[in-house]
């Protein structure tokens, strides 16, 4: 059975005092893991213990054998484990990966470090983790989204051209000019594109890509 707990948390700064404590939660598949770091973790002032994700800036969780259940990635995850499997390490991507701790290295003071990076927005994989996972990233463009003609940030190079001219304050017949194709077919890529991302506008799909470094 998973135990969990919160602490306070820095990745998600915007609307709190930089110098208040992070709100962690904490889980683990083990009841013992789970209250060895609350131990550890209630003896940091900058760290504020939480009982429910979702009150939580950060994510720690603790695996031995295999992932628990996470939550939607609505914030940054510490994962302490030994060896993931390529497929649990893409889990934890998608549920918002942000440092992977081995086992043998959280110290005290790795795993307050571990917290901060993931509170301030700062990634850390092992290397032959980050390896792994660059060659899967190699992969997934070769099979899956070249075919698709996307690139691995979600958008084909028209969609990223097309955003760009919209980013620069083009009409619609500007682009289709420059592009040399006709207003209905700049009109089709745009729709397209906001129907794939869940957009609502043009406006919405320039900020969306402005604010992902898309474009």
């Amino acid at each position: 059975m998973l135990s969990m707990i919160s602490l306070p948390s820095g990745g998600f700064l915007a609307s709190r005092d930089p110098h208040a404590a992070v709100r962690v939660a904490v889980r683990a598949t083990d009841p013992l893991d789970h209250a060895g770091l609350l131990t550890q973790l209630r003896e940091s002032p900058e760290i504020e213990l939480a009982e429910d994700v979702e009150d939580a800036d950060v994510l720690v969780v603790v695996a031995e054998d295999g992932l628990p259940e996470l939550p939607a990635a609505d914030r940054p995850l510490v994962l302490i484990t030994d060896r993931p499997r390529q497929a649990e390490l893409w889990r934890a991507i998608e549920h918002g990966l942000a440092v992977l701790l081995p086992r043998p290295a959280a110290t005290p003071a790795r795993l307050r470090q571990a917290i901060t990076d993931a509170h301030q927005g700062r990634g850390d994989l092992p290397g032959e983790e980050l390896g792994g996972l660059l060659r899967g990233l190699v992969r997934l463009h070769e099979e899956i989204l070249a075919p698709r003609d996307l690139a691995l940030s979600g958008l084909g190079p028209r969609e990223a051209d097309l955003l760009r001219m919209l980013a620069d304050g083009l009409s619609t017949v500007e682009i289709a000019t420059r592009m040399a194709y006709s207003e209905r077919t700049v009109k089709n890529i745009l729709q397209s594109l906001l129907s794939r991302l869940g957009l609502r506008n043009r406006t919405h799909a320039v900020a969306h890509a402005l604010r992902h470094g898309l474009i």
